[in-house]
């Protein structure tokens, strides 16, 4: 009972820091706008928040001494990764959400074996070494997740995307105009992409550069083919249009070829859903009463 209480004290009082010290959360901005009251004397009143009074510099100055002991290898590599994720933080958000996850499955483990009066043997430091590792991997994970869902999303919407850009070509427009098109026309990150890029053009970059970029900053295989395919028709003079078409059909080629690896790999998975919760349970059914019946007709259990 102790254990579960200081479990929930704990889950409580994480929760709590992580609403004030998110720089996303709401209620930050709620409870500003409640200290706002109106002066009658004409005087603005400034009132700081206890997050920006005392949990953002103190998360600042951690984030800012493991930024300084990372390696920049392991600092670009995080960039480059949450540049894959759509950019859903900034690198210092990220290591304060990791900072705060492993101060968090830190703590928990230390508060349940004071709650508990345990004695620090063995299995007790093998359990806090284990809160810890899944306190720095779940950070990994998460990220990991948001790149390949992001990924995902780009490769399934590319088909139909490239076949607008396709048509927008032979129909007359300019290769510039039917990207504009089809970043209006279509939803999700490529659309986003889409529309960075051609904001980087409207700025003065030359269109291969931002064509690159955005190859990188996708990781799309498909999607890489495309813009080289593009930029070497432009250098070489051919038709874009005829680029285009091929790139389309190639496309749809290979979205065939994944949905039929995917319906050929599903009987593979089922086996084990199947072997460890279907069968027992058909078993059961099915030879339950059998072998009651054999049970009683047996002469030696009379």
């Amino acid at each position: 009972m102790p254990i579960i209480a200081a479990a929930v004290v704990f889950a409580t009082v994480f929760v709590i820091f992580l609403a004030f010290a998110s720089p996303e959360s709401g209620v930050r901005d709620r409870l500003d706008a409640l200290w706002q009251q109106p002066n009658t004397q004409g005087k603005e009143k400034v009132r700081v928040s206890l997050s920006e009074r005392l949990i953002m510099p103190a998360t600042g100055s951690i984030v800012s001494l493991v930024r300084r002991l990372m390696p920049t290898a392991m600092l670009e590599g995080l960039q480059q990764r949450l540049i894959l994720a759509g950019e859903p933080m900034t690198v210092n958000g990220f290591i304060t959400f990791q900072v705060l996850a492993l101060a968090g499955f830190t703590f928990l483990p230390l508060l349940m074996v004071v709650a508990g009066g345990f004695s620090f043997d063995l299995m007790v430091l093998l359990m806090i070494l284990f809160f810890i590792v899944v306190g720095y991997l779940l950070p990994q994970f998460w990220l990991r997740q948001q790149v390949g869902q992001r990924r995902n999303q780009i490769i399934k919407g590319l088909p139909d995307a490239f076949d607008l850009i396709t048509t927008c070509v032979e129909a007359g427009l300019g290769l510039d105009a039917a990207l504009a098109r089809v970043a209006e026309k279509v939803k999700g990150p490529f659309a986003i992409e889409l529309r960075r890029m051609l904001r980087e053009i409207s700025l003065g970059k030359m269109r291969r550069h931002a064509l690159r970029e955005l190859a990188d900053r996708t990781d799309v295989k498909d999607l890489v083919t495309f813009v080289n395919a593009v930029i070497q028709a432009e250098e070489m003079g051919s038709s874009v249009g005829v680029v285009l078409r091929v790139q389309a059909e190639q496309l749809r080629v290979r979205r065939r070829q994944r949905a039929e690896e995917q319906a050929y790999k599903a009987p593979v998975k089922m086996i084990f859903p199947l072997v460890l919760c279907i069968f027992p349970t058909l078993f059961i059914v099915i030879l339950g009463p059998a072998i009651i019946t054999i049970m009683n007709d047996f002469p030696g259990s009379k």
